[in-house]
């Protein structure tokens, strides 16, 4: 039995408002809302295959937000207007191979992707270039020697750039009042989503301050996901600690006049490419989704007093969504200082868990720390993470510790990025 327009909309409702509330502003939404609804009731004779519902309502709204600018009846703009169209950001070759073949000569270049992205035997290699059959064995075998020998010394001066060890630091409180920021890198990635920028960061672990990954990324181009623009985002993650195995992940991000956000993410998974886009509900929004309605991480932080620290005592309001400064300090690291702002996310986006962000007046972060509630992950059957019955104050007993509303954190790793270095 074909389900009903009410039944339908009940269960894509959510995936509509998200659509409509990443194109305009918020006090916009609600009478483009209603509009799209009675569009999509008075209309619902005409859609043949109610499968397609989810797709068809959304070219709806999409139609409406084109002709509510058009007429010149709103002072916003929408976001390009370009084609509505899953995954358009597509899968792509990881970066730090590209940049490898890129500073190889042009005949090396050439060669390799004929015969590693093309597939082409080395027979039709050599009609292609009129070259004979053992020129081209000898200048693939030279190109392949030539390319290993400079992705390695890629990856050794990209892994020189972060100490093996987190030099020690200080984090001293300024009575100064927190300065006005831009702060525009992604949440968690620290990158900023535009075109042109880079970065890399480790994560060090507590008390050992060793390095145990290493994630490198990269804006590689435009990108657009449900007709909303952004940027593509490559991100190249090495686990030392595993034996140098490397995770691959592209994002698509956008970066508007007040907030950086995720739009879509893609990943493998057990040999199958995995895609979410900020309208599939929780498989995104668990994970990537951030800020209040999921409108991103506001770039203009000011301190609102929903979060207060005296020392390591911290209180605050009881919120689903918990981000406040909560004051300034001088950050000393690896011999230099500065003056930062300190973010504090307060069970934002994993219950539990607590972070530090300590931004520069450029909004970059100096140093990420993060806190675990003493509790935090346990179960009676398993314990913390494999840690049996012991919680995070008896497995980790020499690392920081603070108090949240009067529960127990406890330090667990820090990330620093190459901006600081």
């Amino acid at each position: 039995m074909a389900e009903s327009f009410e039944e339908l909309l009940r269960k894509h409702r959510a995936a509509v408002e998200r659509f409509i509330k990443f194109r305009v502003p918020p006090d916009e939404s609600d009478d483009i809302l209603q509009d799209v609804y009675f569009s999509a009731f008075k209309n619902f004779k005409s859609l043949k295959n109610t499968q397609s519902f989810k797709p068809w309502i959304i070219a709806i709204a999409r139609n409406i937000c084109r002709s509510r600018f058009r007429r010149g009846k709103q002072k916003w703009e929408p976001c390009n207007e370009a084609e509505l169209a899953d995954s358009r950001f597509g899968i792509t070759e990881a970066f730090f191979v590209r940049e490898t073949v890129n500073s190889l000569a042009e005949n090396e270049r050439n060669i390799l992707h004929m015969y590693f992205w093309q597939d082409m035997p080395q027979s039709e290699i050599s009609k292609a270039l009129g070259v004979p059959l053992g020129t081209v064995k000898s200048r693939l075998h030279a190109a392949k020697r030539d390319f290993s020998i400079e992705y390695r010394q890629k990856g050794e001066n990209k892994m020189k750039k972060l100490p093996d060890i987190l030099p020690d630091y200080k984090i001293e409180k300024t009575d100064k009042p927190p300065f006005a920021v831009k702060w525009e890198e992604l949440m968690g990635w620290f990158i900023v989503p535009r075109e042109g920028e880079s970065i890399a960061w480790g994560m060090y672990d507590f008390p050992s301050r060793k390095l145990t990954d290493i994630c490198e990324m990269k804006v590689t181009g435009r990108a657009s996901v449900h007709g909303i623009d952004g940027v593509e985002i490559e991100a190249r993650q090495t686990c030392i600690e595993d034996g140098g195995t490397t995770e691959e992940r592209t994002f698509v991000a956008q970066l508007t006049g007040e907030h950086s956000r995720y739009l879509a993410t893609s990943f493998m998974q057990n040999g199958v490419r995995k895609i979410y886009t900020f309208l599939d509900g929780d498989e995104f929004l668990n994970n990537w989704g951030f800020g209040e309605d999921n409108c991103g991480n506001y770039i203009y932080p000011k301190h609102k007093g929903d979060i207060v620290r005296n020392g390591t005592a911290v209180t605050c309001k009881e919120k689903n969504f918990l981000l406040d400064i909560v004051g300034t300090y001088r950050v000393t690291i690896g011999g230099k200082s500065c003056d930062t702002v300190c973010v504090m996310d307060v069970s934002t986006y994993n219950n539990g868990v607590v972070s530090e962000q300590y931004l520069d007046k450029n909004g970059k972060t100096i140093l990420w720390r993060r806190f675990n509630r003493d509790d935090w992950g346990f179960d009676r059957k398993g314990g913390v993470f494999g840690g049996g019955d012991k919680l995070w104050s008896e497995r980790l007993p020499e690392n920081e510790r603070i108090t949240v509303n009067g529960k127990t954190y406890v330090h667990w790793y820090d990330c620093i990025t190459d901006y600081i270095l």
